[in-house]
Parts: C-alpha cells; sequence; structure tokens
C-alpha cells in the first residue's frame, strides 16, 4: 500500500495496475474516517493512543460513546486496509497500549519521503552540492499536491503537523532557489519569485532572492523596488524595519557590487 497526506488523502493498492489504468484510491468517503486514517499516517510507526484520537475527531466534546466509537471506525479502517493490500493491510493497523499503531514503509507515505529529500537536500546544500541539493529539493517540493490532509478535518494533532510541514515545504523552496541561485538560474527564476513574494509578502527570503535574481539580470531599479515594498510591508504591518541581510543587500545593489552579478560563491547566499 502506498499512503498521500500531501495534499487530500490518497490509498492506494499494493500492486499497480497492469493495463496503465489510474490507480483505484481506497480512501474512506467517510470525514471521520480519515481522521483517524490521517492522523495515525501523521504519527506512521508510533503508538497513537485513544486519547489523542478522541481530541482530534471531537475537539470540543467527545460523546459518551467516544471510545466505543472509535473502535468502530478502526475495525472499518482494517478493512478498508486489507482491500488495498489483501495480504498484510489489516495486520497494518495493530493494536497497542494505550491506543493504535499503523505500520508503514518509509518510502509508503509521502510525508515521509518529502522529509528524507529535505533532510538529504539540507544537507548537500550545506557542502556547496548545489546540483544535488536543488534536484533532491525538486523532488521533494513535487510530492505537494495541496495543503496537508486538505479534505480532512483538522484537530489538534493534524493543525500542528499541517503547520511544521507546511514550513518545511516553504524552508525547502527557499533552499532549492539558493541552490539554482548558485547555478546561474536567475533568469529561470525571476517569474516563479514574483509570484513567491506576492504569496508571501513578509518572507525576507524570497524577497532577496528576488532581488538577486533582477540584479544579475540587469534590471537594478527594480530589484530596488522589491526592497522598497518590502519594508512598507514591514513597517506599516509589523512596524519593523527589514533584516540586515536585506539591508546589506539594498546597499551591495546601490553601489553597483560586481561579485554580486556572478553566480556561485556567498552571492546567492543572502
Amino acid at each position: 500500500m502506498r499512503f498521500g497526506i500531501l495534499g487530500p488523502l490518497e490509498v492506494t493498492g499494493a500492486a499497480a495496475p497492469s493495463d496503465g489504468r489510474r490507480e483505484h484510491s481506497y480512501a474512506p468517503q467517510a470525514a471521520k474516517l480519515r481522521v483517524v486514517l490521517g492522523t495515525l499516517l501523521i504519527r506512521a510507526n508510533e503508538v497513537v493512543s485513544v486519547e489523542s484520537l478522541i481530541d482530534e475527531l471531537w475537539p470540543d466534546a467527545p460523546p459518551r460513546t467516544a471510545t466505543t466509537t472509535l473502535q468502530v471506525y478502526v475495525s472499518h479502517l482494517r478493512k478498508t486496509l486489507q482491500s488495498a493490500d489483501p495480504d498484510n493491510g489489516r495486520e497494518a493497523l495493530a493494536t497497542r497500549r494505550p491506543g493504535y499503531l499503523l505500520r508503514v514503509g518509509a518510502d509508503a507515505l509521502d510525508a515521509l519521503v518529502f522529509e528524507d529529500l529535505y533532510r538529504r537536500g539540507h544537507q548537500a546544500l550545506q557542502t556547496s552540492d548545489f546540483a544535488g541539493a536543488a534536484d533532491l529539493h525538486r523532488r521533494a517540493l513535487a510530492l505537494w499536491r495541496g495543503p496537508l490532509l486538505s479534505d480532512t478535518p483538522h484537530g489538534p494533532v493534524l493543525e500542528g503537523a499541517a503547520v511544521r510541514l507546511a514550513e518545511a515545504r516553504t524552508s525547502a523552496l527557499d533552499e532549492r532557489i539558493r541552490a539554482e541561485l548558485h547555478l546561474g538560474l536567475h533568469r529561470e527564476l525571476v517569474a516563479e519569485l514574483q509570484e513567491l513574494v506576492a504569496e508571501h509578502r513578509m518572507h525576507e527570503e524570497f524577497h532577496t532572492h528576488l532581488m538577486v535574481a533582477l540584479y544579475r539580470c540587469g534590471r537594478q531599479a527594480e530589484a530596488l523596488r522589491v526592497f522598497t515594498t518590502l519594508r512598507q510591508t514591514l513597517v506599516e504591518e509589523l512596524g519593523i524595519e527589514p533584516g540586515p541581510s536585506s539591508s546589506r543587500l539594498q546597499r551591495r545593489i546601490l553601489e553597483g557590487d560586481p561579485a554580486l552579478a556572478r553566480a556561485g560563491g556567498r552571492a546567492a547566499l543572502q
């Protein structure tokens, strides 16, 4: 079986269709079942307590029958998993005090694959393997189909995981762009970065990446306008000035720093 949680919940069978058709999805239709399965997947290969699952299902006021109802949901999920994988599906969801454990292979859950690729990409960037870092982060980001479990109600566990993984996705995007600036791909990055700064109006790193990319394209005035827009946003909405890194980059652009115009070295890592 394979599971997808970086977007709508996906559950696909152990064997891919031999005729090339799209894999059948075994993801449960009932929202409560998706909540239980999503929570077990976020904590894959760990015991999730009955109490945590009940809090996720009914964050405000669980019914008196909550424990019994949860047992019914788990029984339904075991049948679903058995349909997806007749040999091993039912046994994948085990009862373990004080709750349940879902066994998932490291390559069978997109979030686990993403986190591994992100970790390796970060390590590659730290050792100046820019081509490797860019490739690993591209592969990690390609796994995302939308917000975490976008078709599933979120309680405290899923909401916390959504925040954590969204931050990791943003960091992977930042590091992929850093690596690609080192590789001299500034012209290819301009349009994407313009979209990113419009979406993330207070994310300084995306603004500085766009400033570097524009400067290297010979668009010095536009690069300086990006800084002005960033400063106005931060002052008006937070009452703060841009950080030292952004301000240093502005000065280097004003001075026409020739080192900044070259790919590689420290110039791309603002």
